[in-house]
């Protein structure tokens, strides 16, 4: 096992103690060679790889990590010298140094072990991630450090690739790999390993990936506990070999016993040396060293960046073309004609996942940079340089993801839309499954693409459930309105997703009109008339979405109210007032969206019960085209006005069921004595409860501006305006302005035209 620990990168340069904590400072200039030595290290670790895994196809998994320890423990004792050079080793640090080597020779059981169930393509995506990767994943699924948002996406981005391999990988292409027959096995061990698999009930390449993931968290447990010890015996390559020495020690008996009770698949060792020699090198020795070198010119991050792309590049590559004269002797041997064509499957699990482990390896290995957002704006008189830092580096680092789940869930809870949605979700779900298990027991084809198809309508209401959660979040710097408008936007989405599906099943219903196929009604009736049942369900619970359609709604939101004016530019002229007021929620459009699908479903599930029910009785064929092609009609027909009211939500559209009401108010705010008049008034649906406005006011020199914006803000919130921004400007302001600048005219211009708003028939007004 290589090791990315140790004194030696501890050591200032020239390895003297009397160096500095942490890498050399190299010029960039200078890094390129060691960029280019890491990635070429790679490259061929990644050889070393594929070779070990036809090696691994002739030669016992015990006999392999022996004979790779044997290797590695003859150089490095030859060229390290740990007898001979630095100081003497305790009985108290020997002890350490046998659990050591346990622990490492465990870790490569199960990490080639892993190789011979998953192939190198998918061993090299999965275990070769440097220890500061694996340590930022575990840092946001465990802690509340974990590094704020960039790493909470590099985290999803991890178990999003290792859920590809685990359900998107191709079963059938890498069960033809496996190599033992059934109930059949070289030695108890594998046998043992072989059964532990089996137990989980997956197939061996998924359990192989199950098998990696766990030997690459131990692999970087192991390196932290080892970097104490390392230091203590005189540094990591000293502790490196005198471990794969006591690794040779501890497995020679076993290898002894195995080769006395095994019967040997190789037919001359001799034709292993230069294989078995190219693995010692690239795997063991020479991508220790270089990342030892590298991690003293470079920062760790630096090299964990540097070291992923190029070893899983070449991991695809060589999936894809690799071939070599030992697989062609082992194919024979083992007779596996139909491992003729390539070996190392690339399914598109495996490509995916790939370009999720790249991204994630970016994402966690880079610095943090909380708290660097400082600028630079001086020098104190002392010499100390001062910083301005922006909001963002003060702010409480992201919680880890169990207590965000808890907490979301907690939120959920709390409100009644987002309760509706997740209670129906459940139930959705624990249909879906109670149909996918019936299926797969009956072999029904039938209640298999039904419970799909019911998996598919649950992300509408994950979609639903999300943006419920999000629109609750708390207003940031940078989205200072909050996240209100995330419903608006879930709304169109599920509309649009609608819209595409009523397309599709008008289209189908077309081509079978033209000619009918025969379908069978087997299991036809229970399933729809479950998911009917179902169905319903969620139409009751959703039906108050469908009445908030036109208007606002049985509650209202509640949030406090105030106004403020200020004077800039070192004289009254200028004010300001802001307010925020309570008003009838309007229409929520999430919500809408979460009905329509669910209303979608019920409707599906109607026309299957009629349809089946017309075949069975009459034998009319010709029903179901019909009964799909009315439900595709009646679905686009419901899902029009979401989608216009969605459109004009995102579009800015003055809020339609105020506009007789903003225009009386501004009428009203003409007449307030001491106003002049006012401009550029601008309202705005911003949120199912928000309704959001602007506006620029003209008052006398003489007048209190506070009163007036007190008067403005009563009228308008009383016409709905619940979020408001009132712009004051004083008679002298314009005076002021008439002196610096013509173009003064046109605002007085634009001014007297408010005076003149005209209120058509269609409820829009012009300025």
């Amino acid at each position: 096992m290589e090791e990315k620990y140790g004194g030696d990168v501890l050591a200032g340069p020239g390895g003297g103690g009397g160096g500095g904590l942490g890498p050399v400072d190299v010029p960039s200039a200078r890094l390129t060679k060691y960029i280019v030595l890491l990635c070429f290290t790679k490259f061929l670790k990644a050889v070393g790889l594929f070779e070990s895994y036809d090696l691994l196809k002739a030669v016992h998994i015990v006999q392999f990590i022996f004979i790779l320890k044997l290797g590695t423990a003859f150089f490095m004792v030859l060229f390290q010298k740990p007898f001979s050079s630095g100081k003497s080793i305790t009985k108290h640090q020997w002890i350490k140094i046998f659990k050591h080597a346990v622990a490492g020779c465990i870790i490569s059981l199960l990490w080639f072990f892993g190789l011979t169930l998953c192939g190198p393509l998918r061993t090299l995506l999965l275990f070769e991630h440097s220890d500061i990767v694996v340590i930022s994943l575990l840092s946001v699924l465990f802690t509340s450090s974990g590094g704020g948002p960039a790493k909470t996406r590099g985290a999803a981005f991890f178990i999003i690739a290792v859920i590809c391999l685990l359900l998107f990988d191709n079963d059938d292409l890498m069960a033809k790999m496996a190599e033992h027959p059934e109930g059949h096995h070289d030695s108890a061990l594998t046998h043992m390993l072989y059964t532990a698999i089996a137990f989980l009930g997956v197939a061996d390449h998924k359990g192989g990936v199950l098998l990696l993931v766990l030997a690459l968290c131990c692999k970087v447990g192991f390196h932290t506990a080892s970097r104490k010890l390392s230091i203590d015996v005189g540094g990591a390559k000293r502790l490196q070999a005198l471990s794969h020495l006591v690794s040779v020690l501890l497995l020679c008996p076993w290898v002894i016993v195995l080769s006395m009770t095994t019967e040997s698949k190789v037919e001359s060792w001799f034709s292993l040396i230069m294989p078995f020699t190219t693995v010692i090198f690239f795997v063991m020795i020479l991508d220790f060293y270089v990342d030892s070198i590298c991690s003293v010119k470079m920062e760790v991050s630096k090299c964990a960046r540097y070291g992923s792309f190029p070893i899983f590049i070449s991991a695809l590559l060589f999936g894809n073309f690799w071939t070599h004269p030992i697989t062609d002797q082992l194919r024979a041997m083992n007779k596996a004609a139909h491992q003729e064509s390539t070996e190392h499957v690339l399914s598109g699990g495996v490509v995916v996942s790939a370009i999720f482990f790249i991204l994630s390896a970016n994402i966690l290995s880079s610095p943090s940079k909380r708290g660097q957002k400082g600028t630079l704006i001086g020098y104190s008189p002392e010499g100390t340089p001062l910083y301005n830092f922006m909001g963002d580096a003060f702010q409480h680092s992201s919680q880890s993801i169990p207590r965000f789940i808890k907490e979301s869930l907690k939120q959920i809870l709390e409100e009644n839309d987002s309760r509706q949605i997740f209670y129906f979700l459940c139930l959705n779900l624990l249909f879906t499954f109670v149909e996918l298990f019936y299926g797969v027991l009956t072999n029904s084809l039938g209640l298999i693409s039904d419970g799909f198809h019911m998996l598919f309508d649950c992300s509408a209401l994950v979609m639903g459930l999300f943006a419920a959660l999000m629109s609750r979040w708390k207003a940031t710097r940078i989205f200072s309105y909050g996240y209100g408008r995330i419903e608006i936007l879930s709304g169109f989405i599920n509309g649009l997703f609608l819209m595409v599906i009523a397309f599709f099943v008008f289209m189908e219903s077309v081509a079978r009109l033209i000619d009918p196929p025969e379908l069978d009604t087997h299991m036809l009736t229970p399933v729809s008339v479950g998911g009917l049942i179902v169905n319903l369900i969620g139409i009751c619970a959703f039906s108050h979405a469908h009445n908030h359609n036109h208007g606002a709604s049985q509650g209202s939101c509640h949030s406090s109210d105030h106004s403020h004016s200020h004077h800039t530019h070192g004289h009254s002229d200028h004010g300001h007032g802001h307010s925020h007021g309570s008003a009838g929620r309007g229409m929520n459009a999430n919500m809408r969206g979460v009905f329509l699908h669910v209303l979608a479903d019920t409707l599906g599930s109607i026309g299957v019960i009629v349809s089946t029910v017309l075949i069975e009785q009459f034998g009319w064929f010709i029903a179901d085209p019909l009964c799909s092609l009315f439900i595709a009609v009646l679905i686009f027909l419901s899902v029009v006005p979401l989608i216009k009211d969605a459109c004009q939500v995102l579009l800015l559209r003055l809020p339609p069921e105020y506009e007789k009401e903003l225009h009386v108010a501004l009428e009203k705010i003409q007449k307030i004595e001491g106003l002049i008049s006012y401009r550029d008034p601008h309202f705005w649906r911003h949120s199912a409860s928000v309704v959001a406005g602007t506006v620029h006011i003209q008052v006398t020199s003489d007048v209190l501006e506070q009163r007036i914006v007190q008067q403005v803000t009563g009228i308008l919130k009383d016409a709905g305006v619940n979020n408001l921004t009132i712009q004051v400007e004083k008679e002298a302001y314009f005076q002021h302005m008439s002196g610096l600048s013509t173009g003064f005219q046109d605002v007085l211009a634009i001014t007297k035209q408010m005076e003149s708003m005209k209120y058509y028939k269609d409820g829009t007004y012009i300025m």
